[in-house]
Parts: structure tokens; C-alpha cells; sequence
């Protein structure tokens, strides 16, 4: 437990550190091997991968039934309850996913026939072995999280994050297409599985408390409810478009979400875990847990927001470059998504990690319940007009999804919408200015040389207005200090003095 705010900066900043080392590793992988996949493998074939992720992640939910959010929240009296608690949510965690995977096999032809592809019974059966894996990594990464043990899950995921090169990429030279991408992700989940429980202090037992249960399922009932609600937000459009157009439309949409996604997790998958735990740990501090957050959210801004204006105006090169000319249609979607990420990730996503930390998942489901009612039935009736007025109205809708969180944020947890903008104004305003710069320099020449010389002249406008600022300036040298030792920093003492 953080005792006290010196603790809980040190402790939160050392997360934070090898979390963000964790993630930028690894997900600089995945660019890598899209850009091999998509050049080898149809987007058909993505589109089948995208089918049986949907209800991969769906089960998962019911497997996990919350129980790693209540680890990390959970406050314990010693580490023998916390142990008893872990292994509770083990067995349960296991018994859960081999009966639901039982429950795929016998109604698989079903299952993919609802999804839009009958023939796909089969795979699905197969790709859904690493159900049972998962449980045995899922409670392993909660107690590491909750000891704020990033360092640890850096190793892990470093290692799998290469899996696929030496796995994935060469069944797919084979000819394995969709089976590259399945057996390769089942190899993942059997590593994962093994090396978090050589190195984990706790050891799966077979332990059970129904007490104990009950205790858990008291929070965790609503923190599934909640990610259900958050799995619908995610997959449905992904469902309407496979349901109602093709594998190839459905291949397009969701790899270009995904591949925005992957650039956006370099910064979301390293600071929202680790935001989380730490307001967890704050959660009776109401002054410490308010400024980390503002700290946190302002941090991420400086980065995501310039990166989701630049995948906006290059959205063509960057589809050239990780996905090949067979993929032309995904630049409009990567370009819709990346600006309406970045400005999810800062205003709605750490929302919900406050909701969370708070124990109180309610608002996160109730915020994900009013965002579905308006989505759903856009979705539906723009997939009516085509692929396209889909993807821009799926992507617009998310300004409504923001709005419901800054309402709540303010009404329920106190902290005021004018606040939650003064916080990242700065970044907000620069992000502007390096936005219209790229727009006119855009309309000299669309050649790819001139769009790298662009890129650099807008990430340079956009450096030079955050560091005027002195106390966002400060905030950026300091971590860029704590982070590379000293001796590799070949910096003036007048530099250093900004601090």
C-alpha cells in the first residue's frame, strides 16, 4: 500500500516508467509485423481473425468475471488473504473458461453462422484453447499491477511481443493465412501462462471459499457488467459490419481501428494500468488522487494529441507504409479513428479509471449504456448508406460518448469540466497550430519525401510552442532526467537548470 504522497510519486513514476518501456517495446513490434502480414495475408482473411477475436473477447469477460480489477482495488490485511483471494479467483477463472469453451463446441456452427460466416464453426472451436490458458496469466498480471511490479511484466511481454516473427510470420509465408495469426496468438498465451508463474511469488492453488467468492463477486458483478457494456462499445460496429457488408469491409474496418489502436496503446497500455493502481492506493486521499490524475492526463495529451492530428493529415503514407497499396481504402479509417482516439484517450478513457478506483464500475456502465443507445442505431442506419458513412458517423459518435463522461465526472466525482480543459489547454492549443501548419504544407505536393519534410517541420512547431510554456517544459525535462541516467544525457548544466 502507497503510504504517503512522496511514496505514492515515487511508486507511481517507477510503474509508470517500465510500464511505458513495457508497452513502446512491444507495440513496436506489431507495426513491424502488420506491415510483413498485411503484405502476405488478404484482408478477408483479417476479417475472419477479427470474427473469432470478437467472441474470444467476448467469453474472456465471463472468465475473468472481473476478478483483476478486484485484485488491483481490493485493500487486504495480509498477503495470505490477498493469496486466498487470488486463488479463489483462479479455480473459479478456469472452471469458468473450460465450460464455456464447451459451450462454443456445441453451438459453434451457430455462434459463427450469428457472426455472418457459418464455415468458420471449426477455427472457432480451435481458437478458443487459449481460454483456459488465459486464466492462469490474468490473476498473475493483477497482483503484479497491484504491487506496481511493471518491471517484472516488461520482461514477459517483451519476449511475446517477438513470438510472432519467429511463429506467426513464417506460417503465413507458408500459406497458413488466418492460422498463421490463431496459432500464433495460442503460442502467446502458453508462454505467458508459464513464465508469469515461474516468476510470480503465488502459485495457483486449488483453494476455494465460497465466503471469499461472494466477497468478489459483491464488486466484481458490476465490473463485468461493465465490461460487457465496454465490449459492446468496442465490437459492435465491428458486428455491423460483418453482418451487414462483407469479410473484406469488415478486414478493412478492423485492422485499421486496430493499427490506430496499437500506436495510441504505446501510451494508454502503459499509463492506464498503472494510473489505475495508483489511484486505487489514493482513493481515501481525495487531494493526492485529483492531482495525479490531472498530472497523468496532462502528460498523455502532450504526446497522443499531436499523434492523432498527425495520423489524421498522413493517414495515406501511413497506410502505404505499414499496410502496401492492397489496402488503399484503409487510409480513410485510420485517418477518422486517430483523431477521434486521441481525443478519447484524453478525455474519456481516464475517466474510467477514476470510476474504477473509486469502486464504483456503476459509472462506467452507465456512462457505456447511454454512449450505446446513440450508437447502435447510428451505426445500423449509416451502414445502410455504405462503408463509409459508417466509419465517419462511428467516429464522430465518439464526441457524444465524451461528453457523457466530462457530465458525470462533474456531477458525480466533482471535478469540473472547465478544469479538465484549462488542464491540457496547452497542449490542446499547440496541437492546433501544428494541425493547420500540416494542412498547408500539405497542399504544396503529396509526395512522400515532402510528407516526411512536413512531419518533421510540424512536430518542430509543435516541440518549440509546448516548451514556451515553463511548467509543462519543467514537467517533460523532469521525467526525461529520471528516465535516461545521467551519464548517457549529453546536456548543458543550462539545460538542467530548467528543471
Amino acid at each position: 500500500m502507497i503510504k504517503n504522497s512522496d511514496n505514492a510519486k515515487k511508486s507511481v513514476f517507477n510503474a509508470a516508467k517500465w510500464s511505458s518501456i513495457t508497452e513502446i517495446a512491444a507495440k513496436l513490434a506489431s507495426p513491424l509485423v502488420f506491415m510483413i502480414l498485411a503484405r502476405i495475408i488478404a484482408p478477408e482473411a483479417f476479417g475472419v481473425i477479427a470474427i473469432i477475436t470478437m467472441v474470444i473477447t467476448f467469453v474472456e469477460m465471463f472468465t475473468d468475471a472481473g476478478f483483476q480489477k478486484y485484485l488491483v482495488q481490493r485493500e487486504f490485511k495480509d498477503k495470505k488473504e490477498k493469496y486466498q483471494n487470488a486463488n479463489v479467483a483462479f479455480v473459479t477463472n478456469f472452471l469458468l473458461s473450460i465450460l464455456l469453451w464447451g459451450i462454443i463446441a456445441i453451438f459453434s456452427k451457430n455462434i459463427a453462422g450469428l457472426l455472418g460466416n457459418a464455415n468458420l464453426y471449426f477455427v472457432l472451436i480451435i481458437a478458443c484453447v487459449q481460454l483456459p490458458l488465459t486464466s492462469f496469466s490474468s490473476i498473475q498480471i493483477a497482483l503484479f499491477r497491484r504491487d506496481f511490479d511493471f518491471k517484472t511484466l516488461f520482461t514477459v511481454r517483451i519476449i511475446s511481443a517477438f513470438i510472432p516473427f519467429i511463429v506467426t510470420v513464417p506460417l503465413a509465408f507458408a500459406g497458413f493465412s488466418y492460422w498463421s495469426l490463431i496459432i500464433g496468438t495460442i503460442i502467446v498465451h502458453i508462454f505467458n501462462a508459464i513464465l508469469l508463474t515461474i516468476k510470480s511469488d503465488w502459485k495457483p492453488r486449488l483453494f476455494f471459499s465460497v465466503r471469499i467468492l461472494k466477497q468478489m463477486l459483491s464488486f466484481s458483478t458490476w465490473s463485468l457488467i461493465e465490461a460487457i457494456s465496454i465490449w459492446l462499445t468496442i465490437w459492435i460496429d465491428s458486428f455491423i459490419v460483418g453482418y451487414f457488408l462483407t469479410d473484406y469491409h469488415l478486414g478493412i474496418f478492423k485492422t485499421s481501428t486496430t493499427l490506430v489502436n496499437t500506436l495510441m496503446a504505446l501510451f494508454t497500455a502503459s499509463t492506464v494500468p498503472v494510473l489505475f493502481s495508483a489511484l486505487s492506493r489514493l482513493q481515501n486521499d481525495e487531494q493526492n488522487f485529483i492531482r495525479v490524475f490531472f498530472k497523468m492526463q496532462r502528460l498523455v495529451s502532450v504526446i497522443v494529441l499531436p499523434i492523432g492530428v498527425g495520423v489524421f493529415l498522413y493517414s495515406d503514407l501511413i497506410t502505404k507504409i505499414l499496410l502496401g497499396p492492397e489496402w488503399h481504402e484503409a487510409s480513410g479509417v485510420i485517418a477518422w479513428w486517430g483523431l477521434s482516439s486521441a481525443l478519447m484517450i484524453v478525455f474519456g478513457h481516464f475517466a474510467s479509471e477514476v470510476y474504477r478506483a473509486k469502486g464504483k464500475p456503476k459509472l462506467s456502465f452507465f456512462a457505456q449504456t447511454l454512449h450505446l443507445v446513440i450508437l447502435i442505431p447510428v451505426c445500423i442506419i449509416s451502414a445502410s448508406y455504405g462503408f463509409w458513412a459508417l466509419v465517419i458517423m462511428r467516429s464522430l459518435i465518439r464526441g457524444q460518448f465524451i461528453l457523457v463522461h466530462l457530465v458525470i465526472m462533474k456531477k458525480v466525482m466533482g471535478i469540473s469540466i472547465l478544469r479538465t480543459f484549462k488542464n491540457v489547454l496547452i497542449p490542446l492549443s499547440s496541437v492546433v497550430v501544428m494541425g493547420l501548419s500540416g494542412f498547408l504544407l500539405k497542399q504544396f505536393s503529396e509526395s512522400n519525401l515532402w510528407s516526411f519534410f512536413s512531419i518533421v517541420t510540424c512536430a518542430l512547431i509543435y516541440l518549440i510552442m509546448i516548451m514556451t510554456f515553463k511548467k509543462l517544459r519543467v514537467e517533460i525535462l523532469s521525467i526525461i532526467f529520471r528516465i535516461i541516467p545521467k551519464r548517457f544525457l549529453l546536456v548543458s548544466n543550462s539545460l538542467r537548470k530548467l528543471i
